[in-house]
């Protein structure tokens, strides 16, 4: 595999370094901003910063807090003076995420803002709104281990997630990067035995708590790999998007599920292999790791971002262009 020959501006070399970029965050001296009295969190962002909300509302699922991910322009009727929006933008330009800081301001909502510049750092200080500068590792979706961990770090007290979690979920990356990285371009590498069995459109199945995962999959390989992705929720697809499999396609499943799913979902993915081997009907199963919400999220993420990049290379294609979405952020 020739990874130099398309991948023109060496993304590759990034995912080599995601596990390094996280523990080096991880363990720096960036200050923590601590906030008291809050009832609602709203993460909001688009493409690649916006999927780092998602992951957050994947990992707080399970706490007292209300949390909600905006991708748009519109801030949920509920928030208050009790709540926390916390704007990501890479660029610093995002127009959606800029709105959403504006109102946010308007709405008197405690914020802190997260990007490596541009208008929102100057909104930010214009304002005098927290704002803290992240810089940018070669694009928005390859900063995501950078501004995750930093996010992790600045707020670790107000969101509440355990140091154990963390230093766990950078282990997985370290101990993956063995077997996923550029240095292993061997059949042994998972990433690129799943990159060589996409083909077709890929419906990608998930199970309640994985869902950011699956959304960040889908986004790497519309990015990366230049291709249409269907998302489908296990459970809801048995109400609907089972009938489809009725007549031949060239949808291919893609099944992430994890240890601890749900009793009733483990049961359904059981059927549901079962419904697809009766039609004759290949599938490819990724299982996450055992460990935190984090962790699995974290594990699911790194293999499938560079699933999508050699997916790219074995497709003679640069991941890294991305001209449709410039057109729409022209003015």
């Amino acid at each position: 595999m020739d990874l130099e020959k398309y991948d023109l501006q060496r993304m590759y070399k990034i995912y080599d370094e995601w596990p390094e970029i996280a523990r080096n965050t991880w363990e720096s001296d960036l200050e923590i901003i601590h906030f008291d009295d809050l009832n609602h969190i709203v993460f909001a962002g688009m493409g690649g910063s916006g999927a780092i909300g998602e992951i957050f509302a994947s990992i707080l699922s399970k706490s007292k807090i209300h949390v909600s991910v905006v991708n748009g322009y519109h801030l949920p009727s509920t928030v208050d003076s009790n709540t926390l929006v916390i704007p990501i933008s890479v660029s610093g330009n995002t127009d959606e995420t800029l709105t959403i800081l504006e109102s946010a301001n308007l709405l008197k909502c405690k914020i802190v803002a997260f990007a490596a510049g541009g208008q929102i750092q100057e909104y930010c200080i214009k304002n005098n709104i927290k704002f803290q500068q992240i810089s940018q590792d070669h694009s928005p979706r390859g900063s995501f281990v950078r501004y995750l961990y930093s996010i992790l770090k600045i707020l670790q007290s107000t969101l509440k997630i355990k140091s154990s979690d963390v230093n766990e979920s950078i282990k997985i990356l370290e101990n993956m990067k063995k077997n996923i990285s550029s240095q292993n371009l061997t059949n042994s590498n998972s990433a690129i035995s799943l990159a060589k069995w996409i083909s077709g459109i890929p419906v990608i199945y998930y199970p309640w708590g994985l869902q950011s995962a699956a959304i960040r999959f889908k986004n790497s390989l519309n990015e990366n790999g230049k291709i249409h992705i269907i998302n489908e929720d296990i459970v809801k697809a048995t109400h609907n998007d089972i009938v489809a499999w009725m007549k031949k396609s060239d949808v291919t499943p893609i099944i992430i599920s994890g240890p601890d799913d749900y009793y009733k979902t483990k049961k359904i993915w059981e059927k549901f292999k079962i419904f697809l081997k009766e039609r004759n009907i290949s599938y490819y199963q990724i299982n996450t790791v055992n460990g935190s919400i984090l962790t699995k999220l974290v594990y699911l993420i790194y293999l499938c971002d560079y699933a999508s990049i050699y997916f790219s290379i074995l497709n003679e294609t640069d991941p890294s262009p991305v001209e449709p979405i410039k057109y729409f952020k022209q003015k």
